[in-house]
């Protein structure tokens, strides 16, 4: 049913927009035939974005319902671990203080400024990953818990939030709305390259919660059942937690920020499938890449010809579904 879900959300993205196109249009394009202006509408604006979204949702759904697990807290996902706030300094420093002196071209009324792609990319995805790095380094040195080591993400999200807004002070008035532009999320930043990168990680990351997906349904009865049983929890917490940040950075770092669909997407799909691992990952996956994809339509949708920002639209959208949760009896509980 999710899958259906899917295919529907894909079909009225690739349709409607600012330019609706007919479905039989849309058909035509797709088994090479169409008009020239359905083409580059369809290939070349919209179809990035529909398989953007799809890997953007996978990723941080995968990455959100592994945290969750592993780290005993329903609440534990890339933003609230500091992940998404890590990544918008490392982004904001590469806009102010990097891309500061190459030479750049102001596009857009946000002022985002396009100068190397991958140059705010690169410090967005290491500023996302640090945050991780200091919550190992604190679960190593000091034998934290697993509910310590989410405190500490909240914590340290908190550092580099202070630390973006002390970039932002010192920078101009130009820099400041690249920094924003960047923090609101932006489906239209990939090409079919970065697709292609995005791709391959989630792959990887997806075979390897697989791969022990058997030991995350015995990590649900405990974590001392879960040692009983013979599942080395003391190697298996880390590297799930830094495969997890590796999946959920990488789709930040090309996208910006988006909130809770790394938080809400495991809990709606436990709904439909239960905390079985072996069909929540591709569940939450699936609904992950719904989600982003209706929002995707109701980013174009709601006033065109403006695109809403992304990840503005997935916190006012997600927040109240995830207070209606929480208010259920025993909703988000594991």
């Amino acid at each position: 049913m999710i899958f259906i879900g899917m295919l529907c959300a894909t079909v009225l993205s690739l349709s409607l927009g600012s330019s609706n196109l007919p479905l039989l249009e849309v058909m035509h394009v797709l088994i090479g035939g169409g008009e020239s202006a359905s083409q580059t509408i369809v290939l070349h604006v919209r179809l990035p974005r529909i398989l953007t979204a799809i890997s953007v949702g996978v990723a941080l759904s995968m990455a959100g319902a592994v945290m969750q697990n592993v780290l005993r807290n329903p609440l534990a996902s890339a933003s609230t671990l500091g992940i998404s706030q890590g990544a918008s300094f490392g982004a904001a420093v590469a806009i102010v203080y990097v891309q500061g002196t190459a030479q750049a071209t102001v596009a857009s009324a946000a002022g985002w400024m396009h100068v190397n792609p991958y140059t705010v990319t690169m410090f967005a995805f290491f500023g996302g990953i640090s945050t991780t790095a200091l919550i190992l380094l604190l679960f190593y040195r000091s034998g934290a818990t697993s509910a310590t080591m989410l405190l500490a993400g909240v914590a340290i999200g908190a550092m580099f939030a202070g630390a973006l807004a002390l970039v932002q002070y010192f920078a101009n008035d130009v820099r400041i709305g690249s920094i924003v532009y960047w923090t609101f999320g932006n489906l239209g930043r990939t090409g079919f390259r970065e697709i292609q990168i995005l791709t391959v990680i989630n792959l990887i990351g997806f075979l390897y919660f697989m791969f022990h997906r058997l030991n995350y349904n015995a990590i649900e009865g405990g974590i001392a059942t879960a040692k009983s049983l013979g599942v080395n929890t003391d190697a298996l917490i880390p590297m799930s937690m830094i495969m997890a940040t590796l999946v959920s950075a990488t789709a930040i770092a090309f996208v910006g920020t988006i909130g809770f669909i790394g938080l809400i997407a495991p809990h709606i799909a436990r709904k439909f499938v239960g905390n079985d691992y072996r069909f929540l990952l591709p569940c939450s996956a699936l609904l992950g890449a719904t989600v982003m994809l209706f929002a995707d339509v109701a980013s174009r949708m709601i006033h065109p010809p403006a695109i809403l920002p992304i990840g503005a639209l997935t916190s006012f959208l997600g927040a109240p579904l995830f207070l209606y949760l929480i208010l259920r009896k025993g909703a988000v509980t594991k």
